[in-house]
C-alpha cells in the first residue's frame, strides 16, 4: 500500500511516519518551505527521511510571507513565548497559519494520486492546546469529502484516505506511542523560534517539554533554555 505523510520534522509528524511504516506501507513523505520562521525544521524533515530509508521525499516551496497573517510568517507579529498551558488553551494562537493544512492536503492530494497512493498520513492532533481549527475532526471528515468528490479515483470509487493516528491522543501518547516505534527524538524539531537552537520558550517548546517531563523523560533535544 502506496502512502503520502505530511512530514514538517517535528515530533507529531515523525511520529505519524514510524507509524506509517509500521502499517506496512511504501512512504512517500512531503514537506513544506513556504519561507515559515521555523524553516530548521525541513532540516530535520530530511533527517528524518533519510533514517527511514523512504522510497521518495518531496519538498515543495512557496511563498506564504506574501500574505502574512501568522508570526509564522509575518516577522512583525510577536511569537508568544513563556505561557502557560491553560493560556495556551484560550484562544487560537497569532502562530494559526491561516488555512496552512487545506494547503499542504491539497498538495498532497496532487502527490498522492499521481502516484496511486491510497493513503496520505497527517500528524493532526484535536487535543493539543493550540485549538488550530484545521487539526479538528469536523475539519478532516470534510476534507475526505473533498478528496472523494475532487479527484478521479475518488470518483471512481477509490477515495484517498485521509489516515490521522494522532488525532484523538495527548502529547504524552504520542511520546508513548514514538518511543514504541523506536522515533528518533533528536533529530526532531518543534521549536517555532527559527534559531539553530530550540529556544525553550516558544508554545510548541513548552508543550513538548512537558510532556517529556510528565512521562518523566528527558528530551534529548538541545534547549537555549530549559524550564518548563
Amino acid at each position: 500500500m502506496k502512502a503520502v505523510i505530511l512530514l514538517s520534522g517535528g515530533l507529531d509528524s515523525s511520529t505519524v511516519l514510524y507509524q506509517a511504516l509500521a502499517d506496512g506501507c511504501e512512504c512517500y513523505t512531503i514537506s513544506f518551505d513556504y519561507q515559515q520562521r521555523h524553516r530548521r525544521e525541513l532540516q530535520s524533515a530530511l533527517a528524518i527521511a533519510q533514517t527511514t530509508g523512504v522510497l521518495q521525499h518531496q519538498v515543495v516551496t512557496f511563498d506564504l510571507r506574501q500574505w502574512g497573517g501568522s508570526a509564522l510568517t509575518d516577522n512583525t507579529i510577536d511569537l508568544p513565548e513563556g505561557r502557560s498551558l491553560e493560556e495556551m488553551s484560550q484562544n487560537i494562537p497569532v502562530t494559526y497559519v491561516p488555512a496552512r493544512n487545506t494547503i499542504f492536503l491539497s498538495f498532497a492530494l496532487g502527490y498522492a494520486e499521481t502516484i496511486g497512493a491510497e493513503r496520505i498520513y497527517i500528524g493532526v492532533n484535536a487535543l493539543d492546546y493550540s485549538g488550530y481549527p484545521d487539526c479538528r475532526p469536523d475539519y478532516i471528515q470534510a476534507m475526505q469529502e473533498v478528496f472523494r468528490l475532487g479527484t478521479k479515483q475518488g470518483r471512481e470509487g477509490k477515495p484517498i484516505n485521509i489516515v490521522t493516528p494522532l488525532l484523538h491522543l495527548k502529547k504524552t501518547e504520542i511520546i508513548q506511542l514514538g518511543n514504541r516505534l523506536g522515533v528518533p527524538w533528536q533529530l526532531t524539531w518543534s521549536c517555532y523560534a527559527g534559531k539553530e537552537v530550540a529556544c525553550g520558550l516558544c508554545d510548541a517548546c513548552r508543550l513538548r517539554l512537558a510532556a517529556f517531563a510528565e512521562l518523566g523523560l528527558k528530551d534529548p533535544l538541545a534547549y537555549a533554555q530549559n524550564r518548563v
